[in-house]
């Protein structure tokens, strides 16, 4: 298999490198001015222990890369930008198998009404993606945990080929039939990312807030009885593989929402993760003021450019209180 990762940030960039060097054929597909980076620079991928430069071929769009039977692609883009790039996709190999390996659940929706062969990744990577041709990784003793599986269920051997590759990688990886209900898991995770880019990760009320998100979400998510992996589980699967560690000078920021904001990309991707919940909340009855206001409040900063961190989580959880979404 040769892996076409569209999107080389700092989830596209770390898989991507990582399959390079286990010898896996790989092209990575960006933009910009990190698309330059990586044709004249190489991709520079640091890690705990250790830093180095891989020199991967790059394309500026689908339409650029040279197609195979052979080809997977990687979706590791934000969810905002997938519904554009799975057209040029489809447009340049409509049979091509996609694997989204993306926060929240919409991606599968979106890649399985174009592409007959669809899987999913529950991605859990501390990552880091603010300059042009440099990704920061921040976990050991390996990367992160990559599970994989078919959409919408099943066993698939594609999958298991996959986990079998990452894993000569350096990640945990493993095929799991019922993949969804890990990104589920992991949207519930996700939903504090907007609290967590509008306040800042040090404002003493960001846990108050986050929690009351994934409140609502885990309440709309059984009210629309969709299995979710309870938090245990997930906690046991991260437990000795995602461990926090330092990266010679680089500091951890914040989550990807953080990172779009800093980086000024002018938009964000929590339509699909705060603004998933807002959906199932009016669908199905249950009252969503916090996630309401946080899609609301980010959206706003990415589009008036604001950097992350300038709104105080206290006052945001005195107006979701007050707020008439907070009444069905």
């Amino acid at each position: 298999m040769r892996y076409v990762m569209i999107g080389a940030g700092a989830v596209g960039g770390t898989i991507g490198g990582r399959l390079h060097e286990a010898g896996r054929d790989v092209v990575l597909v960006a933009r910009g001015a990190h698309l330059q980076a990586l044709r004249t620079r190489g991709l520079q991928l640091d890690e705990p222990g250790r830093s180095r430069v891989l020199r991967i071929p790059a394309a500026a769009t689908p339409g650029e890369v040279d197609w195979s039977p052979e080809d997977v692609v990687v979706m590791a883009t934000k969810t905002q930008a997938s519904a554009d790039l799975l057209d040029a996709v489809a447009d340049a190999a409509p049979d091509v198998p996609v694997v989204c390996a993306q926060n929240g659940v919409a991606n599968e929706r979106m890649a399985a009404a174009r592409f007959a062969h669809v899987l999913g990744i529950c991605v859990i990577i501390p990552c880091e993606h603010l300059e042009p041709g440099l990704v920061v990784t921040f976990s050991g003793p390996v990367p992160g945990v990559l599970d994989i599986g078919r959409y919408p269920g099943g066993p698939d051997e594609l999958a298991t080929a996959i986990a079998a590759d990452l894993t000569a990688a350096g990640f945990s990886s493993r095929a799991d039939p019922a993949i969804m209900r890990w990104k589920y898991g992991k949207l519930l995770a996700n939903l504090g990312n907007a609290a967590e880019a509008a306040c800042g990760p040090d404002d003493p009320d960001l846990r108050e807030l986050s929690a009351a998100a994934r409140a609502e979400g885990r309440e709309c998510l059984a009210a629309a009885g969709i299995d979710v992996v309870p938090a245990p589980e997930e906690k046991q699967r991260r437990a000795g593989f995602v461990v926090r560690r330092a990266v010679g000078p680089h500091v951890r920021h914040g989550g990807s929402t953080w990172q779009s904001l800093q980086r000024g990309t002018g938009s964000v991707e929590a339509a699909h993760l705060n603004g998933e919940i807002v959906a199932l909340g009016r669908r199905h009855g249950v009252a969503t003021p916090v996630n309401a206001l946080l899609l609301a409040v980010v959206e706003e900063m990415a589009r008036a450019g604001e950097a992350p961190g300038g709104r105080n989580a206290a006052e945001l959880i005195a107006q979701a209180t007050r707020s008439p979404a907070s009444r069905t």
